[in-house]
């Protein structure tokens, strides 16, 4: 196993339990709409693109031709998008939420109503992890030549998927991007709704 892909695999896993494990001992000062978010951000990423870019159902590779034989044993393919889920539900959604809370001065009121500068703070937040996850951790997943399936909320698949830039020889396209640019305005609209029931 190359430091490459112990990184890989670390990141995989931690990015997705720690989450549940803060919850767990802080669970008495969590509001009591995360869980049904950290549920809802979870399907919708599963079901949004994390099982069909697993899979290849739609004209791409599964995640199994992507990457080398000691990822597919570490994180089978089975459990890849389970993962990769409850990272973008755990880490990436819910600490997309709390980052922004926190850089709004702890204001709650950012989880009543729509505040432009507070889903700034959030869609910068999803965009750049995604960036990294793809320049950095699956960048040999998602090279050119290694197709990813269409995906409800990467509607253009290779269709119509430019390259957006490339960095030290990494390339950034459009299919990788738009779950997130999706996925950010729904997930701040949605906690609204249910931080307004609560």
């Amino acid at each position: 196993m190359s430091l490459e892909e112990l990184r890989v695999i670390t990141i995989v896993y931690v990015s997705a339990l720690v989450p549940l494990i803060i919850y767990c001992y802080k669970k008495d000062k969590i509001p009591i709409w995360v869980p049904s978010i950290y549920l809802g951000a979870f399907l919708a990423c599963a079901l949004g693109w994390e099982l069909w870019f697993t899979y290849g159902w739609i004209e791409g590779d599964p995640v199994n031709l992507r990457r080398s034989e000691i990822l597919n044993q570490w994180i089978p393919i089975h459990t890849n998008w389970l993962l990769n889920s409850m990272a973008d539900a755990g880490t990436i959604s819910l600490g997309g939420l709390w980052l922004m809370w926190r850089c709004s001065g702890k204001n709650y009121q950012v989880f009543q109503q729509w505040n432009w500068a507070a889903f700034s703070i959030l869609l910068v937040w999803c965009i750049a992890q995604n960036l990294l996850v793809e320049l950095f951790l699956y960048y040999d997943q998602l090279s050119e030549g290694k197709l990813l399936s269409w995906a409800p909320l990467a509607p253009t698949g290779q269709f119509f998927n430019p390259l957006l830039f490339e960095f030290n020889g990494r390339s950034v396209m459009l299919q990788t991007q738009l779950p997130w640019l999706i996925m950010a305005p729904v997930l701040y609209k949605t906690v609204i709704i249910m931080a307004r029931k609560s």
